[in-house]
């Protein structure tokens, strides 16, 4: 009631106007301010039930959101809201804006306060004087470190503990290895208890993470102790936990490297040496021949005359021999030993005294007590072998190939453990045990105990969980519904296919299945004159110009608090900085670059700027905001409905390689990263996010699918032939959404049978068919299956954890269950794909959408050459989602497939002038 003095608008008027069945302009002569509106709103809250709120009402609900919301919620407008909704249900009048403000900021000082009170109660005295010598003695030089230039923000200081801790990890090299070690060692040297922060809300203790970061020790240093121990607790816990991480990534790739040097070393070795020999059996005859003849002669006399090329064609025969054969396998495990011995085990045998790698599998557990045996015997000088008496734990990396060199015979003839090798052949099967979760670190994040990935509550709240994915509780209900699906889709194309005349389905040696893709579709009549148009009318509009608009209509940059929790600079100033820092990294043209424009902002001032306000999470809801005001401010008659689909490919860029994410890719040729896109089919980008070369494009696909954040109700997924495979179809079934893939060798794809003993049935796609799906697998871990799609699903649990756990453990039950309803999903969308030309048509029009996008890159990405120039993950992530943000509207120009996207990146800059130039008869004007 409080907001009537808002109906003035013409919006609000009309609403109240249907309401009340009065014409709008009656309106227009109501006093809206005095004694009038003070008694109407008065009659009105008499009669709803409603009263005004009083000084104790204040203070009572300024209370509750102390103790309900401001204690897990830092965000000063969700706490408002959550005020609003509680004034609702107590039927109290909204208090004025300003006093809202105010007891929203009393809720959120008030709680924050009585955390600080309480973690710092919670630390003995000599924690609390290790966290305060933090930024007693840290020196003001390396201040602003975490400022410099993208690239350049390494610590500028080594000696200092909070610089090192603060430092980002370089590339994978025993010094990287050895500086996180020393790094954790000075996290853990401060002595921290376990569970300091247990009972707090993992987005508040980012929050005072955040602070820490970007506050200086001198900033620091000003605060209360009870404040200044709380940030820099987060901070550490924080970062211990990433250096975690960081060490086991470190683990992971320095052991594949140190593998992959050797076979490249060896390979290269034997191609310099390697000459094939052609003829082998001729050579046997002629061997064999001159034997029989003079078989009391030498060698060197009989046989090397009978070969053509003599002695030197034998010895390249039995090197041929010996390049094919086990001798080319010992030869680089001798090699990887040999690389391990020197230079590469220090840092690993020093990696095992800080991390604990645990199993919940005891078939897994051979390793980490081979683990235990390493570390024991890890100083044990010269020693070759382990003591006899003792026991080496036999696991999967000393059988098969390596079990020859692991263990060997001693002068006595005793079996023995060559301890070097065993230690190598340890920390390649720990490798692979990491990488699917059955070996986990005590103390990591991503790399933590699996059972942690599944929700908590999961017991508790099965019918709800089961509600929100919008599955029964009975799998037989699930499965009778998956199957009739898929009697469906195999009977209506078993019935069109003889009629199909881009499908042949019969016996054949390279595949049953014989399709022909559509032909490309005519480009439109007016097209080009559109374009034309466009380009004479818009073609020199600047960048930041964009950028700019883009701010000033969707409003996106009012939500953004500094990290501190307040806001000192003026909105105006604000914005040009933030804006000034956003083109900075959008265009790639860097701070340094920017700030020599005539704008009156320094380079120090929009650094500062975009270090306490532009995070990485402000920066996802201004792409979000931007988004939304788009789909907002589309003309349906125009732009036609909205789209319930995206198109979701990657890109790839280039970028600095002194840190662990950035990867060789070889089908790119070059190291870099990759942005996974989703972009729905108006060109709109809803979520990207930045990838490893080795990452999984199915997991980025599903994670972008359900976690986009915007108001688009997402309901099928266009995807490249990544997203073909079974556990994709699995999992985005459970998760509600159509995946929809370009198929690559769609001519060797096989369709299950819905059901067994019906061999007969559809005799027409009878080549392509293979065995039923195993449903009773499907019945028997129906609740494993929905338990791992709710922890994707409320992500507690990310899509690539959960499907690294799958893909590398084939025998884990819920993986089987959710590869049979994959295989059962993909064999609906084959027999749908192969006899609708529509959806052909669909599929091609929407990946042409994101290719497109990913071609304007180049164009806007223009600073530096596109090499994104930062070593720091958190700088190469902000570029791509401000890339995300201050360019998404840009890219539809290069759109070449409908009228609509050659112009779509005036929806919400100029969509008056839009309009008007698709009238009939406008071009030319």
């Amino acid at each position: 009631m409080s907001a009537l003095g808002s109906f003035d608008s013409g919006l609000g008027c009309r609403q109240i106007a249907v309401r009340l069945n009065v014409p709008p302009a009656e309106f227009e002569s109501y006093q809206w301010t005095g004694s009038t509106i003070e008694y109407h709103r008065a009659q009105i809250r008499e009669h709803l039930g409603f009263r005004v709120c009083s000084v104790q009402d204040a203070e009572k609900l300024t209370a509750w959101l102390a103790g309900n919301v401001a204690h897990a919620e830092r965000n000063a407008d969700r706490v408002r809201e959550e005020l609003l909704k509680r004034c609702r249900e107590e039927f109290i009048e909204p208090p004025a804006p300003d006093r809202i403000t105010r007891m929203v900021r009393s809720a959120l000082h008030t709680v924050e306060e009585t955390w600080f009170t309480t973690v710092f109660a919670r630390l003995p005295d000599p924690v609390r004087e290790r966290v305060l010598a933090l930024v007693a003695t840290a020196p003001e030089a390396a201040e602003d470190a975490d400022g410099a230039e993208p690239g350049d923000q390494e610590s500028q200081d080594e000696e200092s503990v909070l610089a090192l801790v603060k430092a980002m990890p370089g590339n994978v090299s025993l010094e990287s290895m050895l500086r996180e070690i020393r790094k954790l060692t000075a996290i853990r040297a401060i002595g921290l208890p376990a569970g300091l922060f247990a009972d707090v809300a993992p987005k508040v203790l980012t929050g005072w993470r955040q602070r820490a970061v970007v506050e200086s020790p001198s900033h620091l240093r000003r605060r209360s102790p009870e404040s200044a121990v709380t940030l820099l607790a987060a901070l550490l816990v924080e970062r211990e936990r990433e250096v975690t991480d960081c060490l086991v990534d470190l683990l992971i790739a320095t052991v594949h490297r140190v593998g992959a040097r050797a076979e490249q070393k060896v390979t290269n070795e034997l191609i310099n040496a390697f000459k094939r020999v052609s003829g082998k059996e001729n050579l046997l005859f002629q061997i064999a021949e001159a034997s029989l003849a003079e078989p009391g002669g030498e060698v060197r006399e009989v046989v090397f005359p009978a070969v053509r090329g003599g002695e030197q064609t034998l010895k390249e025969l039995v090197h041929e021999y010996r390049t094919k054969g086990p001798v080319y396998r010992r030869t680089v495990q001798t090699t990887l030993k040999a690389s391990y011995t020197n230079h590469y085990r220090k840092g690993l045998i020093e990696l095992l005294a800080v991390l604990e790698f645990r199993s919940n599998n005891s078939a897994h557990r051979p390793v980490t007590d081979a683990l235990a045996l390493v570390e024991r015997y890890a100083k044990a000088g010269n020693t070759t072998h382990y003591p006899l008496g003792g026991t080496a734990p036999e696991h999967r990396g000393t059988k098969g190939q390596w079990a020859e060199l692991v263990y060997r015979a001693d002068k006595r003839g005793r079996r023995r453990v060559v301890r070097m090798v065993y230690e190598v052949a340890t920390f390649q099967a720990l490798r692979e045990q990491l990488r699917c979760k059955e070996v986990w670190v005590v103390g990591a994040g991503r790399w933590r105990n699996p059972d942690e990935d599944l929700p908590t509550d999961f017991e508790a709240r099965r019918i709800e969980h089961y509600r929100e994915l919008r599955k029964p509780l009975d799998g037989g209900v699930f499965i009778d519904q998956l199957r009739g699906e898929m009697t469906g889709a195999l009977s209506a194309l078993d019935a069109v296919a003889p009629g199909l005349d881009w499908l042949e389905i019969k016996e054949r040696a390279a595949g049953a299945i014989k399709f022909t893709g559509p032909e490309a579709q005519e480009e439109p009549r007016n097209l080009r004159r559109i374009k034309a148009e466009v380009g004479r009318r818009w073609s020199t509009v600047p960048l930041i110009d964009m950028l700019k608009e883009a701010i000033v209509r969707t409003g996106c940059l009012k939500a953004i608090t500094s990290v501190a929790g307040s806001r000192t600079l003026e909105e105006e100033v604000l914005a040009e900085r933030l804006m000034l820092a956003i083109h900075a990294y959008g265009t790639n043209t860097g701070i340094k670059s920017v700030a020599g424009g005539e704008h009156g902002h320094t380079e120090e001032e929009i650094r500062y700027t975009r270090r306490r306000y532009l995070t990485l999470e402000s920066a996802r809801q201004i792409a979000v905001e931007i988004a939304n005001a788009t789909f907002a401010a589309r003309d349906g008659g125009l732009w036609g409905a909205g789209s319930t689909a995206v198109a979701s490919d990657s890109s790839h860029f280039r970028s600095w390689d002194q840190n662990l994410f950035t990867e060789w890719h070889s089908r790119y040729g070059g190291r870099g990263v990759l942005v996974y896109w989703h972009v729905e089919r108006g060109s709109v980008v809803v979520h990207s996010q930045t990838l490893r070369a080795s990452a999984s494009e199915v997991a980025a696909m599903v994670e972008g699918a359900i976690r986009h954040g915007t108001t688009m109700d997402l309901e099928g997924n266009y995807v490249d032939s990544h997203g073909q495979s079974e556990i994709g179809f699995g999992v985005t079934r459970l998760l509600n959404v159509d995946l929809l893939p370009r198929i690559k060798q769609i001519n060797r794809v096989k369709l299950y049978r819905p059901a067994a003993g019906e061999s007969g049935a559809y005799p027409n796609l009878a080549a392509a068919m293979t065995r039923p799906i195993r449903w009773e697998v499907i019945a028997a871990n129906w609740d494993q299956v929905i338990k791992y799609a709710t922890a994707i699903r409320a992500g507690t649990a990310s899509t690539e954890a959960i499907l690294s756990r799958f893909t590398r453990a084939a025998s884990h039950p819920a993986y089987q269950a959710m590869l049979e309803i994959g295989r059962a999903q993909k064999t609906i969308f084959v027999a749908r794909y192969l006899r609708d030309r529509a959806l052909q048509r669909e599929i091609e029009e929407g990946l042409n959408v994101v290719e497109s996008w990913n071609r304007a890159n180049a164009v806007i990405y223009y600073g530096k050459g596109g090499e994104i120039s930062s070593n720091r993950r958190e700088d190469v992530e902000m570029t791509v989602q401000i890339h995300d943000d201050r360019y998404g509207l840009l890219a539809d120009r290069e759109t070449e497939h409908t009228r609509a996207r050659s112009v779509r990146a005036w929806d919400t800059l100029a969509i008056a002038k839009v309009t008007s130039l698709l009238a009939p008869g406008a071009i030319g004007r």
